[in-house]
C-alpha cells in the first residue's frame, strides 16, 4: 500500500521552488509514495486532508500574508498525531517567519546568510549513529551559509561554523551553527536541512542523501 505525501510548493521564485518540489516528488515516487503538488497555502486549512497524509513538505519561502496562528492549527494537530514533515532551507524555516506557532513546530528560523550566496563552508556531521547521518561524512558546499535560530530541544545531526565571512557577528567568535536536525511533534516526526538554496545544491551526493533519508524518515 502507498503512503500518501503532499508538496506544498511557491512563494520567491529564486529559491526554485517548483524544480526543487519536482525534484523531491520523482524521489518519493521511486519510494512507493503516493505524490500530490499543492500551489496554495489554502491547503493547511484542509483538516481531514493532512490528517490522512504520512509525509508533508512545505518548499515555500516568503509568505507575504499576515496570517493568523490559528491559521495553522489543522497542521499542527495532523502532525502531533503522526504526521510526518520534512524540509529544507528557506522552504521550511523561512516560509511562515512572523507565526510562532509555525516557528515552534518547525525548531528553528532563519536569521541571516553573512557573504550572501556563493560561499564556500562545511558540513560537519556531529551525529554519525543516526540513521539519516550513518556513513555520511563532512563536506563542502558553496551556497547560502544559514545562521538559524534553533529551538535547543532538537537533535541536531549537523551543523557549520560561523564565521566564514566577517561581519558585525564575527565579535562573537566561532559557533558551531545547526543545518541538520530532527525533532518530536507528538506522535510526529519532523525534519530539516538548511541546504536548498538552489535545487543544484542536490547534487552533491552528501547533500541529497541527507535530504533522501530525512523524508523517508519523517513518513508515518
Amino acid at each position: 500500500m502507498k503512503r500518501k505525501a503532499l508538496i506544498m510548493y511557491g512563494g520567491w521564485e529564486g529559491h526554485e521552488p517548483q524544480a526543487i518540489a519536482d525534484r523531491f516528488r520523482n524521489f518519493l515516487e521511486t519510494e512507493n509514495f503516493e505524490v500530490s503538488l499543492s500551489e496554495t497555502i489554502s491547503v493547511l486549512e484542509d483538516r481531514e486532508r493532512l490528517l490522512g497524509l504520512d509525509l508533508f513538505i512545505p518548499v515555500w519561502t516568503m509568505c507575504a500574508e499576515q496570517l493568523p496562528d490559528s491559521f495553522f492549527d489543522p497542521l499542527l494537530e495532523a502532525v502531533g498525531s503522526g504526521l510526518g514533515m520534512a524540509g529544507c532551507h528557506g522552504g521550511m524555516c523561512s516560509a511562515f517567519s512572523s507565526n510562532l506557532t509555525w516557528l515552534f513546530l518547525t525548531g528553528g528560523n532563519f536569521i541571516a546568510h553573512p557573504g550572501d550566496d556563493g560561499v564556500r563552508y562545511r558540513i560537519n556531521i556531529t551525529n554519525k549513529s543516526h540513521p539519516i547521518t550513518k556513513g555520511i561524512k563532512d563536506f563542502d558546499v558553496v551556497s547560502e551559509q544559514y545562521y538559524m535560530h534553533v529551538d535547543p530541544a532538537n537533535e541536531v545531526l549537523a551543523t557549520t561554523r560561523f564565521p566564514t565571512v566577517k561581519g558585525y557577528h564575527s565579535a562573537n567568535g566561532e559557533v558551531d551553527m545547526p543545518q541538520v536536525w530532527t525533532r518530536k511533534w507528538g506522535e510526529g516526526r519532523v525534519f530539516y536541512n538548511a541546504l536548498g538554496h538552489h535545487n543544484d545544491i542536490f547534487d552533491i551526493p552528501e547533500a541529497w542523501e541527507l535530504m533522501k533519508r530525512g523524508m523517508v524518515w519523517a513518513a508515518r
